[in-house]
């Protein structure tokens, strides 16, 4: 099944559990949710009514944990375990592979220095191990292992939800390069303009160019045509040029040998 079809069909089964349930109820669906290998988004959890209304009431934690799954990473949790219910094995597994997209957001390099460190994990193996097994056979994640270098180079990563206020500034980035692109269609009208322009301006050259060749061709030829016409006349003239028939009929002359 399509990992987005799959993913739109748990979204749609949780929301509808969510809005069935109320206070302590909800922390058992918001457990199955958060647990579940193949679910990585929760906004629209968090949009449900009821789960929005246990902010402020005694059972709020539940809440701050399907927030944390949205929006935080492992980090996040051990720096505010205390006020978190412990995780199962599961939630643990899902909030690292959640850690690694946020980390691919900014990023498509990532040194396995950094990564163990933000995963908590001890050596290379175990990590390559993780990223292997955990991400990218569970298709959130493609990419490269460069053992060499000593990173993990991030060809696809699946997105999370949105944070609070990054709407926003998304819209902002998008606006921004819909204006830089704007600008760019003007640059290329612009150049397309002078193109045609310059295209329009060499056919012209070539046209006269083309006119003064014929030109000259014609005077050539004009002035050919004249010598050749003076040259006949000169051949036809009357004592002009001696007949070669005539000068056979002449007698020739005696040349006397001196004495």
């Amino acid at each position: 099944m399509d990992i987005e079809q799959n993913q739109a069909e748990l979204i749609d089964n949780f929301v509808k559990q969510a809005s069935a349930q109320k206070g302590t109820a909800l922390g058992s669906v918001i457990l199955e949710a958060t647990s579940h290998p193949s679910l990585f988004a929760f906004s629209e959890i968090l949009a449900v009514p009821t789960v929005a209304e246990l902010e402020g009431t005694e059972n709020s934690v539940y809440l701050k944990v399907l927030q944390l799954f949205a929006h935080g990473t492992w980090s996040d949790y051990r720096s505010n375990c205390s006020s978190l219910p412990q995780l199962v094995p599961d939630q643990v597994l899902k909030l690292k592979q959640l850690t690694v997209l946020t980390l691919a957001e900014t990023n498509k390099v990532l040194p396995y220095d950094e990564l163990m460190m933000e995963l908590d994990v001890m050596n290379v193996r175990e990590l390559e191990d993780f990223l292997i097994n955990e991400c990218m056979y569970a298709g959130i994640v493609r990419g490269k292992l460069d053992q060499l270098r000593r990173c993990f180079e991030i060809q696809f990563a699946a997105g999370r939800d949105l944070r609070p206020g990054q709407l926003g500034s998304m819209i902002q980035t998008l606006s921004n390069w819909l204006g830089t692109s704007d600008n760019l269609l003007v640059s290329i009208q612009e150049k397309i303009k002078w193109a045609d322009t310059m295209s329009e301006l060499d056919k012209k050259h070539r046209k006269e160019v083309e006119d003064r060749v014929e030109e000259v061709k014609k005077s050539v030829s004009v002035k050919a045509e004249v010598e050749f016409r003076g040259l006949e006349d000169i051949y036809s003239e009357p004592g002009g040029v001696m007949d070669y028939e005539e000068d056979r009929s002449r007698p020739k002359r005696r040349r006397h040998p001196r004495s």
